[in-house]
Formats: C-alpha cells, sequence, structure tokens
C-alpha cells in the first residue's frame, strides 16, 4: 500500500481527500489512483539507475493501466512506452507520445499492427519469432521503410512468480531460443528491410527476487558477445524488459536499489543502450478499487459480505487467486469476523477474499483493494451485462474522472437487432 493511501482517525485516505467522499461522489464499485504515486514509483526507479551512472530509455509497460490520464502523466516526466497492441500505439498516439520512445512488443502482431506502428515511427518492434521478423520485413519493404527490431531471447530460466505470468522458460509462447536467435543473426542478411539493433528479455511479472535477472542477463551476455564477434551484428540496445515486483500482502520484493545494482554489474561492460519496461512497479500500488456491501449473508458454514464490485471488474483474484489487501474504508469497529467477500455474478469464482478476517461490516459500508492499480480496470469486463466501473485520478486535494463510469446503453450501442 502506498504511503499516499493513508488512515487518519479511522477514514481512508487518497493523497488529500477522503475516499467515502470520492465513493459518494462518483458512485461505486470504483478505481482510484493516486497521480503522486505514478510520480513517485517512476522517479524512483529512475534515481535508482542514475545513481550507478545508467541513464535507461524507461517505457511505462502500456498493458498495466493503459488510461490516457495515467499514461499522459508519465509521458510528462519523461517515460517512453511499451504497448504490445495497436490498441496501445492508438492510446500512445493519443497523447502525444515521442514514437521515438516507444517498442512494441507480443507475440501475435497482427499485419495491420505492423503498419500502424512502422508509420507512426516507432522505436523498434521486439521480435518474437522468425515468422514474426519476416512478417516485419515484408511489410516494411512493402511500405518502403527500414525499421529497427531487437529479438527477444528466451534464456530458460525460472523467474520464481506465477505459472500464468513466468515468460522466459522454454515451454512458454514468448521469444526466441538463444541458439535460434544466434541462427537469425547469422542469416540477417537476408531481412533486407529490417535492422537487427538488439536484444530483448522479458523474464516475467512480479518478480520479487531479481536474482533470476542475473541469471538472463548472464546468458544474454554470452550470447551477444558471440553474435558481435561471429556474425558483426551491430547491436545499440539491451532491453532487459519489466516484471518488477510490488507487495501485495507479506511478499518481500527487492528494492529499485538492490535490482539496479544486480543488474548495473552485468551491463556496465556491454556497452548498448538499456531499455527497460516497467509496468506494475509503477501503476500497482498506485490505485486502489472500491466497492459497497449490498448486505452480508450469513450461512451455517460461513459469512458472506456480497459487494457491487464483481470479477468483472477486478479479475485478479479469481484468474490467478492473487491477495488484494481488502479493508473498510472507515474503520468504526474493533469487531472482527471471519467471511467470503463476494461479488453479485453467477459464478462460484466471483470472489475478492476468500476466509478473510477483516473488521465486522455492514450494508452500505465501503470496502477498499489495495494495489489494484495495475492489472485492474485493464483486464475488466462486461460479463453479466455489468457496465464496467469508473476510474478518478487524485492530485493532492482534487479529484478528475479520468473515465466515465458505463451506462447500460453503453452495453449494446455497437449491437444491431435482426
Amino acid at each position: 500500500m502506498d504511503e499516499r493511501f493513508n488512515y487518519q482517525d479511522g477514514a481512508l485516505f487518497c493523497e488529500g481527500l477522503p475516499v467515502k467522499h470520492l465513493a459518494e461522489q462518483f458512485g461505486t464499485p470504483l478505481y482510484i489512483y493516486s497521480k503522486g504515486a505514478f510520480a513517485s514509483n517512476f522517479r524512483s526507479l529512475k534515481e535508482a539507475f542514475k545513481s550507478q551512472g545508467l541513464s535507461p530509455l524507461i517505457c511505462y509497460s502500456v498493458k498495466a493501466n493503459s488510461n490516457l490520464s495515467v499514461l499522459n502523466a508519465l509521458k510528462a516526466l519523461g517515460a517512453g512506452f511499451d504497448v504490445v497492441s495497436g490498441g496501445e500505439i492508438f492510446r500512445a498516439q493519443k497523447i502525444g507520445a515521442d514514437p521515438k520512445k516507444v517498442v512494441y512488443a507480443g507475440v501475435g502482431k497482427r499485419r495491420e499492427d505492423i503498419e500502424m506502428a512502422i508509420k507512426w515511427g516507432i522505436l523498434m518492434f521486439n521480435v518474437e519469432s522468425a515468422a514474426e521478423l519476416s512478417l516485419i520485413n515484408r511489410v516494411a519493404e512493402k511500405l518502403k521503410k527500414k525499421v529497427k527490431v531487437a529479438l527477444r531471447v528466451n534464456p530458460d530460466v525460472d523467474a520464481r512468480t506465477h505459472a500464468y505470468i513466468t515468460t522466459a522458460k522454454r515451454e512458454n509462447k514468448f521469444g526466441i531460443d538463444l541458439f535460434s536467435a544466434e541462427e537469425i543473426f547469422a542469416g540477417m542478411k537476408q531481412y533486407k528491410s529490417v535492422d537487427i539493433v538488439g536484444v530483448h528479455l522479458h523474464i516475467g511479472s512480479q518478480i520479487t527476487d531479481t536474482r533470476p535477472y542475473s541469471d538472463a542477463l548472464k546468458k544474454a551476455k554470452r550470447s551477444i558477445g558471440r553474435i558481435r564477434s561471429e556474425y558483426g551484428a551491430k547491436l545499440k540496445y539491451l532491453n532487459i524488459g519489466g516484471g518488477l515486483g510490488i507487495r501485495y500482502k507479506d511478499e518481500r520484493p527487492d528494492s529499485p536499489e538492490k535490482f539496479v545494482k544486480r543488474v548495473a554489474n552485468l551491463i556496465k561492460d556491454i556497452d548498448l543502450k538499456l531499455i527497460i519496461e516497467p509496468g506494475r512497479f509503477i501503476a500497482g500500488n498506485s490505485g486502489i478499487f472500491v466497492s459497497k456491501v449490498i448486505y452480508v449473508k450469513k450461512t451455517p458454514a460461513k459469512n458472506f459480505v456480497v459487494i457491487d464490485g464483481a470479477m468483472n471488474d477486478l479479475i485478479r483474484p479469481s484468474l490467478y487467486g492473487a491477495y488484494h489487501e481488502v479493508k473498510p474504508v472507515e474503520m468504526n469497529t474493533d469487531r472482527k469476523f471471519v467471511c467470503d467477500i463476494v461479488g453479485p455474478i453467477c459464478e462460484s469464482g466471483d470472489f475478492l477474499a476468500k476466509e478473510r478476517e477483516i473488521p465486522v461490516v455492514g450494508e452500505g459500508d465501503l470496502l477498499a483493494a489495495f494495489s489494484a492499480g495495475a492489472y485492474g480496470f485493464v483486464m475488466a469486463s462486461n460479463y453479466n451485462s455489468r457496465p464496467m466501473p469508473a476510474e478518478i485520478m487524485v492530485d493532492k486535494d482534487t479529484a478528475y474522472l479520468i473515465r466515465k463510469r458505463q451506462t447500460y446503453n453503453d452495453l449494446v450501442k455497437l449491437e444491431k437487432i435482426i
């Protein structure tokens, strides 16, 4: 939980504003972000690199939280952007991002999205396979352009995170094994419209022990040496991806300083421009998800706190079994009970927390789920025909509505009755 979300006399505040008043003003369920927290997390990473004499291009991972106001705030701090779809390119364009500070990653880039990125003039593509490299080459040739790419190598290391968000094991769909990557460099002259200028690593997400970065970088460093000496590759960039973890429960993630020291010792002599793609580290603890108790259902088996938020609003607990700390917005009692905190969706998997001890709450009380700034709203859906929640940004003592709550009309406006 970021310090900008704190309790004052039993009432939860976001920066200078009481969360209860925000919920009353904007309704629930509701995402609340702290602009100051986004800025602080970005600066802490930048300063950690600066202390080691490094000045990487920090490309915020748009998939973590893609609200335009979030992106615009980070752009103002000097951030570049890591995008993974045409839609994310469009978002970066809407806020006037510098295309030369944009990298395009992800498996399964569509031809039309590749064309969109080339026409915009992005810095480079992070290429996931030989087949993708060939497609980019053909699109670039058609457009009479020569584009920069980095090969995303899969170093086959265990990031020691959730199976769904590890990306650097040989059985994962991501990246190119080191042997195949070297084969591509050996035959790079056949790709007339691409310039292979970098190596990209991304080993997973929510990594709290940064030792796997060392393992990956050691392998990559040896491969880079061979690529340069044997194939004459003129590399300019090393992209070490993102994945830095945050605290949700009792994790003790390595600090930015510890992570940077570990990385710096391995890359200072490589003589490549460093790129990093943090997402969760910047956004995760910068937001909360607020919902209202509809009622408390008591059964012989357990207590259920039924809220107006659901798995369509915040799916991480249902999808990953992820933990979010949940507390009442107002601490009115010392009495506690054990309950399941569940939503109204017709799925047993619709829960925010299970077997959780919290202060006793009742109808109309507000609950806050912390560390919800990353992979929260961006993974929301309209399942059960539920309108998606509003998002607001708090800057000191002012709240801004940065996404309106969907209406029932919004649910059907793209549909046609035949």
